[in-house]
């Protein structure tokens, strides 16, 4: 069975949290474990915050878009946006690389979603935006979607 919801939201880091609440509280209905929950709230911090910071930088006028579709126990995760895009999308996904030093980010964004996901996929273009996919399958794989 599928289940899915979207997200758009204002680029502004006050948003960033009711994102991360509003994944994990669709998620919960296929009763993750608190460590996969706590993973995906975590994915879901990384991939928003990137999309603010590094997407529209100091631009609010931007707008993130969160999707999310529960399918059989798994849990598909897409964040975008139509700001900036990555100028070189392997350096990006280095670790402890970051384009904003002056902002003391960690650079570890891309290196975090890759350990807690079992898919990232990243598609971006100049000044078009970032779509950023992740894929996490549940170990307990209640696929009562109701």
């Amino acid at each position: 069975m599928r289940n899915r919801m979207a997200l758009s939201f204002t680029a502004v880091s006050a948003n960033e949290s009711f994102a991360r609440v509003s994944v994990a509280a669709f998620v919960a209905q296929l009763d993750p474990t608190m460590d996969e929950l706590t993973e995906i709230k975590t994915v879901v911090s990384e991939a928003v915050t990137n999309a603010i910071i590094h997407g529209y930088g100091e631009n609010d006028e931007g707008i993130v878009y969160v999707e999310v579709e529960l399918v059989d126990g798994t849990v598909h995760l897409v964040v975008r946006d139509e700001g900036l895009g990555i100028s070189n999308l392997e350096e990006a996904r280095q670790p402890l690389y970051t384009s904003k030093p002056e902002l003391e980010r960690s650079g570890m964004g891309f290196t975090i979603m890759e350990n807690f996901m079992d898919d990232v996929s990243v598609e971006s273009s100049r000044l078009e935006g970032t779509t950023v996919t992740l894929v996490k399958r549940l170990s307990k794989q209640n696929v009562l979607c109701n």
